[in-house]
Order: structure tokens, then sequence, then C-alpha cells
């Protein structure tokens, strides 16, 4: 019999905002595998560090890169699909030979998450179940105290991984937006959001729901910001 897939959302970063679900699979786990950057404990991982058990197996999965090598580079993709086989085969060793393997994932892992690319290469073998978490987005604007959407208004979220035009088109076809993958983007946003009047109406959210988070208005925020920080530009402009 073969061991079952368990993938977990951890939310935004704080503790405290695992689901009781998650927190009771995390606690139960034999084996714990999550992703990190080189030479990091791993976000997802030390967000739910206070539920796993002290016996439990760790399966560390350190990024080939994170922002090092942009995602138009023909290296990137040749070698994160290496990288995701590699984790994929190391887990279903231990699959294989009927043990549970759980997957820590930041946010929730079907937004966005890289857990979901290890789904698509073990679902159809092993048997699997998904706790879903409270998204880094939703974990933003809730600590900014920031109301997104109302009635009728459209939520997009785009990644500033797009092109400059793409982004600026995009931004001028919605009422409310989440712009994430920031980093190395964020002076290609800030002359999107001041060409289309909008900078003034922006949040910066660096770190959300952690100890060091940091909400400032866009306009004082930092040129180069954390990957996973966020812009949020709420809607609700209509009568309400």
């Amino acid at each position: 019999m073969t061991g079952k897939l368990v993938i977990i959302g951890v939310g935004p970063g704080d503790p405290e905002l695992l689901t009781v679900k998650a927190a009771r699979h995390i606690a139960s786990a034999p084996i714990i595998a999550y992703f990190c950057a080189a030479n990091s404990a791993g976000r997802a991982y030390m967000t739910a560090k206070a539920y796993i058990a002290p016996d439990a197996h760790l399966l560390q999965f350190v990024y080939p890169f994170t922002t090092g090598v942009a995602v138009t580079d023909a290296r990137y993709m040749r070698e994160i699909r290496e990288f995701y086989d590699h984790c994929a085969r190391e887990m279903a060793v231990h699959l294989d030979e009927g043990r549970d393997v759980t997957l820590l994932c930041e946010g929730d892992p079907f937004l966005y998450g890289s857990a979901m690319y290890l789904h698509d290469r073990l679902s159809e073998r092993f048997e699997s179940e998904i706790v879903p978490g409270v998204t880094g987005m939703s974990g933003c604007w809730s600590a900014a105290r920031l109301p997104m959407v109302h009635g009728d208004d459209i939520l997009t979220v785009l990644p500033c991984t797009l092109s400059e035009a793409r982004l600026r088109q995009l931004t001028q076809a919605g009422d409310a937006f989440v712009f994430m993958k920031l980093g190395r983007n964020m002076p290609k946003l800030r002359r999107v959001l001041t060409a289309l009047g909008l900078a003034a109406s922006a949040i910066y959210v660096e770190h959300g729901s952690r100890p060091q988070q940091r909400i400032v208005p866009f306009p004082e925020a930092p040129e180069r910001a954390p990957y996973f920080s966020m812009v949020l530009l709420p809607g609700r402009k209509r009568v309400r």
C-alpha cells in the first residue's frame, strides 16, 4: 500500500493563521517536506515549525535559484523543471514505501504555490489531500485594514514579472488590483501606476502578517522590495 501525499497551505506567515486542520495534520505528520532558498530555513517551515513533531523526518528542497535568473531565460524553465522532477522523485521514494508525506506551502497551495508542481507530478500515482490556506494577499490586505472589493467590483491579480506594456494594459481594465512578485520589478510597477495616476491610491505591504511587517503608501515604498511583498490597489469606488 502506498503512502498519501498531503499538501498544506500554511498561510501568509503568522503561525496563528494556520487553520485548525492544517495544524492537526502537521502535528501528526511523519515526514515533512518544504521548499527554501539557499541559506534560508524556509518561510513555510518557519511558519509551521511550532506544530511539527520533534521526531518528524524533514525533506528540505532548496531552490536552484530564486530571483537570480529571469523567467524568460531558457535556463530558468530547464533547471526549475529538473528541480521539481528531483523533488517528486525524493517524495515518491517514501510514498512508494507506504509512508505519508506532508508538503508545506506558503499561502494557499494552488494559488501561485510551488506545491502545485509536485501535485502535478505525483497525484496520478498516489492518493492526495489538499488543505487550503489563508492566502498571502488576504493576509496583506487584512494587516493593512484595507477593504478591497464590494458589489460587482472585479479583483485582478497581476504578477509584476509581466512586461511593462502588458502590466499597464491590464491595470487599465479592472477595479481592484493585487500586484505581486515585486523584487526587481518595483521600478516597472512604479512607472505604470504613476503613468495611470494610481500611485497615490496604492498601498505597499512587506512581510504581511509577520512581526517585521511594513505597510506604507506606495509612493513611500522602496525601489527594491522583497520578492514576496505586495502592492494593493483597492476598488470600492462606486456608490455603496
